[in-house]
């Protein structure tokens, strides 16, 4: 499945001097590593010493014990980022991070029925009220480094459906397409790509059918849609690789296929992305 995901270079930042200059040969330790593909649906890891502080854009990043610091593009991100980090003795250094602009797939669908695409009114309200348990899952935070293990794929198949791609039904856009999705037939196994922790787990989602979410450390979780079966329970802890359920064709779908997603907090990435770098 790896041959066929986003070949973007990947990146490794060394962060060094103050104010607003790039690192250069005078710095013999970088003050911070990062390292990830620089555009939007990228996940990126940084490494730093565990006594400094890193910000987002203005926003307050969480460095860990060990020094490891972990944040995200969505979709839409583009132009420069700013990643500032202030050390212990008030120091501060700034990057300006410079994303690589993304095109996506879009398809333009007319005559489609309106009951085809407009769920009605109860299926909203119950779609809704699983939204937010979905979001309330994804609000765990822990100082765990699953992440940091190599990541393996969840399922074997072809690739029927790639992140940021949208549909427009009708001259009216819908949600982009956040996961990346691996048609295989019913039963499929599907595995858990890195350790961690089951934080969410449901058979009969109105979207997303036989739905998991797996917590790995840092706001970083896992999630596998459209299973047949689900095979674990809120709480389990699982070691890399871990059968958790089945492809299936559960919620809306059209056919037998896992969706699997990739979040950092809230914010939507693309699973390819990760494959390719991590």
């Amino acid at each position: 499945m790896r041959n066929v995901v986003l070949l973007i270079v990947p990146i490794i930042v060394l962060l060094g001097l103050t104010g607003s200059s790039y690192a250069d040969e005078a710095v013999e330790q970088p003050v911070i590593k990062l390292t990830g593909a620089m555009t939007s649906g990228a996940l990126v890891v940084g490494k730093t010493d565990p006594a400094n502080s890193v910000s987002l854009n203005g926003e307050q990043l969480t460095v860990s014990a060990e020094g490891i610091v972990v944040f995200g593009f969505d979709r839409d991100a583009t132009g420069t980022q700013q990643l500032t980090l202030t050390q212990a003795n008030g120091e501060q250094l700034t990057r300006q991070l410079n994303l690589i602009p993304r095109e996506y797939k879009i398809d333009r669908v007319e005559g489609v029925p309106q009951r085809t695409v407009t769920p009605d009114p109860k299926q909203v309200a119950r779609a809704r009220k699983e939204a937010a348990a979905v979001w309330q899952a994804r609000q765990i935070f822990s100082q765990r480094h699953d992440f940091l293990t190599p990541v393996i794929e969840p399922a074997q198949g072809r690739i029927s459906g790639v992140y940021g791609s949208q549909r427009i039904f009708n001259g009216e856009p819908r949600n982009p397409h956040f996961g990346l999705d691996v048609a295989a037939p019913t039963g499929t196994p599907v595995k858990v790509v890195w350790p961690g922790q089951v934080v969410f787990a449901a058979d009969d989602l109105f979207y997303s059918g036989g739905t998991i979410i797996v917590e790995h450390g840092h706001g970083v979780t896992t999630t596998y849609i459209h299973l047949s079966r689900v095979d674990v329970e809120v709480g389990d802890e699982l070691e890399q690789g871990a059968v958790i359920g089945a492809i299936g064709a559960t919620g809306r779908a059209t056919g037998p296929h896992l969706d699997w997603r990739v979040n950092w907090r809230n914010v939507r990435l693309d699973p390819a992305l990760v494959l390719e770098h991590f």
